[in-house]
């Protein structure tokens, strides 16, 4: 079965007035936002995104990854970190308040029957579309995800020990994200931080030793999905390369427009006639990481 992967066109993005129904503060300057958007919940898949107005007196939206959602009650969440003035004045939004914001944008992830064991690595604020396709896998039998999600602060979650077993873990890395594995969607984290039982190193490096683990039949099962900063990408690129996989990835880029516009958020990508520039918007957020030009 394949997920869709059209470009956003009339009728796929809608503007949404959303109440906040929730909003919760982790270590590292991180915040869990949950609003009410029916609409743009009832549209979204695993790799959309959103255009929020932070606050009033800014007018530049800012792109959030969508982390879950809710199509029958229309609640959306995001997981994001205050890194400027945007999300700083997003920061201080109450809940009761409402937002301004249209979506969802962008071309989501595509799933590959025939590869039943996706492998979704996360790092940072690349860690919510890993979980938003997870919750798209669980639901569908013929499919065995594992996810692995870096984070070099605390993560916005109390990670417990893993009941899950899997192949080739080093020994101590147990830690895995309580709401996967209640999910039944087996997970790892990894950090060169030291916190207690994550895998100290890399996700590349852990994603290295389950790969390595795997016998040929099972390796051709595996594609790889992946959200992070573009170092992290890079070296998932490379990773699918030195083992012969298939792998998609979540580009994060500043946008101002997010509609392809302005093509202020374009990207060298290898095309069969040759290098193009592409708008992470409306051509992406989603490309085949084997043609994207890091």
């Amino acid at each position: 079965m394949n997920q869709a992967t059209t470009k956003p066109h009339r009728d796929t993005i809608v503007v949404e007035q959303a109440e906040i129904l929730n909003h919760d503060a982790f270590d590292g300057d991180q915040y869990i936002m949950r609003i009410q958007a029916a609409n743009i919940a009832r549209r979204a898949h695993a790799g959309s995104f959103v255009h929020i107005q932070c606050d009033p007196s800014l007018p530049m939206r800012r792109p959030i990854s969508i982390m879950r959602v809710d199509k029958e009650t229309g609640w959306v969440e995001f997981l994001y970190k205050v890194f400027g003035e945007g999300t700083r004045l997003l920061s201080q939004r109450k809940v009761g308040e409402v937002l301004d914001l249209f979506g969802p944008i962008g071309v989501p992830f595509m799933l590959h029957s025939e590869r039943s064991r996706p492998l979704l690595i996360g790092g940072g604020v690349g860690i919510p579309p890993m979980i938003y396709l997870a919750d798209e896998l669980r639901s569908q039998k013929e499919f065995n995800p594992f996810v692995i999600m870096g984070s070099e602060v605390p993560f916005p979650f109390s990670p417990r020990p893993s009941t899950m077993m899997l192949p080739g873990m080093p020994d101590g890395a147990i830690a895995c994200m309580p709401l996967l594995e209640d999910w039944g969607v087996a997970s790892r984290l990894t950090s060169t931080q030291g916190y207690p039982g994550c895998f100290d190193g890399f996700v590349t490096d852990l994603a290295r030793h389950y790969l390595n683990a795997l016998n040929k039949q099972q390796r051709e099962q595996i594609e790889i999905f992946s959200c992070g900063p573009t170092v992290m990408l890079k070296a998932v690129a490379q990773l699918a390369k030195e083992f012969d996989l298939p792998c998609q990835v979540s580009l994060e880029e500043h946008m101002a427009c997010a509609v392809g516009g302005c093509a202020g958020c374009t990207v060298k990508i290898e095309t069969e006639s040759g290098p193009a520039m592409k708008r992470v918007c409306v051509d992406g957020p989603v490309f085949n990481a084997h043609q994207v030009v890091f």
